[in-house]
């Protein structure tokens, strides 16, 4: 699997996008996702997809914070049909590293369902907060912490 930043694959991550609803996103989240990708700072937010025999699979960014010491996930996806694959342990992996790379920062955070917590848990991220509903009906919010060491 290759990543590469995002220039020219706004198609994609829509795709990706509409592929994960609504098990994973809400409907009404796809408008915030492409206000995202049109008007996302590149000073801001690292974005990358990440491709598999030339097609991309996963779309998934981190925003750096040095000021408030922490890093964020941002949209971060893997097309459904490439679920179980590895494909989101490696984007996951790939983010921590980064975050851990970079001076000052002491966590990272990231908000997620009641549905892919678990999978973020196995990665040593623990819940702060869970909002009932908080993506949509039916999709609750976990917000989530890893320290740095």
């Amino acid at each position: 699997m290759r990543r590469a930043n995002v220039a020219g694959a706004f198609s994609s991550c829509l795709s990706i996008f509409e592929s994960n609803v609504p098990r994973y996103f809400a409907p009404a989240e796809r408008e915030q996702f492409v206000q995202f990708l049109e008007t996302k700072d590149p000073l801001r937010y690292l974005y990358f997809v990440s491709t598999l025999d030339g097609a991309v699979v996963a779309c998934h960014g981190l925003e750096l914070d040095a000021t408030n010491q922490r890093a964020s996930f941002a949209w971060g996806m893997v097309d459904r049909a490439f679920h179980g694959r590895g494909v989101g342990t490696r984007m996951t992996r790939d983010r921590i590293k980064i975050a851990e790379e970079t001076p000052n920062l002491a966590k990272v955070v990231l908000s997620t369902s009641q549905r892919t917590h678990g999978f973020y848990a196995r990665h040593g991220f623990v819940v702060t907060k869970i909002t009932p509903d908080g993506f949509g009906p039916g999709l609750d919010c976990y917000d989530m912490r890893l320290l740095l060491a």
